[in-house]
């Protein structure tokens, strides 16, 4: 495939961090921008970006990647190819009727959360304050779905044929409670029975007891059943520990140097990638920096992954943290009270911090599932959420995205509450594995 010529009278950094993200890392492919008209004339594939050249595909810009700073912006709402869109424009002249770049950065950098908004209970931005949860569109991939639509006019315009955009799958584990019984301590124990004495719950005492007898097994232990899933169905887990020094209300892992956690950690290592999953209070002084020397000590090696617990995710504090902790990748891209796409995408991009307006090296992988999201928030029965996941993999899969999943050891246990979820999981781990999937159809 030959170079892709861009055409666009401006430049700016915001212009050639979209095009970057699009061009070379979601569609693999090789541009060259220019800013005077004679440089793109003659070229076979031409795009231009806020002015319409004749034999191009072009796309009208609505202002924001020439601008700096955050200000307050209303993004026109409109569909294309039955596609909801951002930054609708209502002029004909162009082949797109949207600015799908500024769209993509609108959403890749989190714009709307540099913003004034009302934190949740946790200090986190609501999901119900996005633009894609006011439109009802927080479960559809809209900035993969620009993409795929592109690339197919692409190849139907230039008559060319591009490689093919894959999907993958990668499913990751939050192990922030790798037990519900065991190794908990003489008061945290004590305090169990007596709770569930006070409620008179006779087959939560007699469950505890067999297990800490060593007579069951702890119902958040699935450990094992994971490595065989994983050797089963050929898949590289990610786990992320919490390593909390500290027990808090929010922060209830058994301590990282425990000889039962470190026994996790050295087995999780032999499955898979690990990852720090830093604590609730993590922000708060130097606790990152101690809690992820603690794992490091622990799994003898370095570790440069990451997901926040409760996904306390905060632009650009946190994201600036990570990086000042040699962070540079993290996982926290998702909201921990509704199913769905934060940035609009399923696929990896690097950190734009806006404030700087510089590209950093912080790799960001969104994900769009999270199993306590589905329970405990949205209420799903096993069979409801995994419906959910599935419409939103079979997007991914035919537009050429990626799917990560977070589950947690718990909810993939023997606990009676997750009763039907570790069938469910496993179904869809042979799915994946099959490559079942919808094979993906132009928008009409």
């Amino acid at each position: 495939m030959e170079t892709i010529v861009v055409y666009s009278p401006h430049s700016s950094p915001r212009l050639a961090y979209v095009l970057d993200w699009l061009m070379r890392e979601r569609w693999q492919l090789r541009y060259r921008m220019v800013h005077n008209r004679r440089d793109a004339e003659g070229h076979a594939c031409i795009i231009s970006y806020g002015e319409a050249l004749p034999g191009s595909i072009s796309i009208p810009a609505a202002g924001l990647l020439t601008r700096t700073g955050t200000a307050a912006e209303d993004p026109a709402t409109g569909t294309w190819h039955n596609i909801p869109t951002l930054y609708a424009t209502g002029d004909k002249g162009y082949t797109l009727p949207f600015d799908a770049l500024s769209a993509m950065f609108y959403l890749l950098s989190r714009y709307e959360e540099y913003g004034p908004y009302t934190p949740d209970k946790h200090g986190r931005y609501p999901a119900t304050a996005s633009i894609l949860h006011r439109q009802g569109i927080l479960h559809r991939p809209v900035v993969d779905e620009w993409a795929h639509a592109i690339y197919l006019l692409m190849q139907e315009t230039w008559k060319k044929d591009l490689p093919a955009q894959p999907f993958t799958f990668r499913p990751t584990y939050d192990i922030d409670m790798a037990y519900s019984h065991l190794y908990k301590g003489v008061r945290r124990i004590a305090g169990a029975y007596i709770r569930a004495l006070l409620r008179i719950d006779i087959r939560q005492i007699s469950l505890r007891t067999q297990v800490l007898k060593k007579k069951q097994k702890d119902p958040y232990d699935s450990f094992r059943w994971l490595r065989q899933l994983h050797k089963e169905y050929g898949f590289s887990p990610l786990y992320f520990v919490l390593s909390a020094t500290r027990t808090t209300r929010f922060d209830k892992n058994i301590h990282p140097t425990h000889p039962a956690m470190v026994r996790i950690i050295k087995n999780l290592m032999r499955d898979g990638s690990i990852g720090i999953h830093p604590s609730y209070y993590s922000q708060q002084g130097d606790t990152l920096h101690r809690e992820k020397s603690t794992l490091e000590q622990v799994a003898g090696r370095s570790t440069t992954i990451s997901r926040q617990h409760y996904i306390r995710a905060v632009l650009p504090h946190t994201y600036r943290m990570l990086l000042h902790n040699n962070i540079a990748d993290d996982h926290s891209m998702g909201y921990g009270s509704h199913l769905g796409f934060r940035a609009g995408t399923g696929s990896s991009f690097l950190w734009y911090d806006i404030e700087h307006e510089a590209v950093t090296t912080l790799r960001i992988h969104p994900f769009c599932f999270m199993d306590s999201t589905a329970h405990y928030e949205a209420g799903h029965t096993a069979a409801q959420a995994f419906e959910k996941l599935d419409a939103m993999c079979r997007i991914l899969q035919r537009t050429g995205s990626t799917l990560i999943t977070v589950f947690h050891n718990f909810s993939l246990g023997t606990d009676e509450e997750w009763k039907g979820w570790r069938a469910a999981y496993e179904h869809f781990m042979q799915q994946q594995a099959a490559g079942e999937g919808a094979t993906y159809e132009p928008p009409l």
